[in-house]
């Protein structure tokens, strides 16, 4: 059997697909905060819907949704053909860390917008302030990875 190649995206347009998410879901992210009205970023001919809260949370929820099938994808593809033949990095665990913090304190802010589900205004508060942290993480260690190179996996040394 071939092993399989180190790479945990199985194409181009996966990863093109998965970077492009990964924009939205920033750029969308941010517009959850009233930035880009009062920056004039919403003026610019063609973002004047990044200033519309409503509108910007329902892409948040679309790109949410997409980053849960990338991820189901992957785990699954890692599962199905590869786990014998390549390992993380430390840059892939660190990825894999800050995406489970995202998705986790995620999932808690969705629970917060629930009518039936309250949260004490300091439990909010973290739960906002860590998942905006999470994404800082993750988008600056994403930059220093790109820029340094350094992949999701390596080939296991043990097979």
């Amino acid at each position: 059997m071939e092993k399989a190649a180190c790479n945990p995206y199985p194409s181009k347009a996966m990863t093109r697909f998965y970077m492009a998410v990964v924009a939205v879901l920033a750029f969308t992210g941010f517009g959850q905060m009233p930035i880009f009205k009062r920056y004039y970023l919403a003026d610019i001919p063609g973002l004047g819907w990044s200033a519309n809260f409503f509108v910007t949370h329902a892409i948040h929820y679309i790109g949410a949704s997409l980053l849960f099938f990338i991820i189901a994808y992957q785990i699954t593809g890692y599962f199905m053909r590869g786990r014998h033949y390549y390992s993380l990095t430390r840059s892939g665990w660190a990825r894999v860390i800050f995406l489970v913090g995202l998705v986790v304190t995620g999932i808690f802010r969705v629970l917060k917008n629930m009518p039936d589900i309250v949260f004490s205004p300091n439990f909010t508060m973290f739960i906002d302030f860590a998942h905006l942290g999470f994404a800082m993480l993750f988008l600056f260690s994403c930059l220093g990875f790109l820029l340094f190179h350094t992949g999701w996996c390596e080939e296991d040394a043990t097979t």
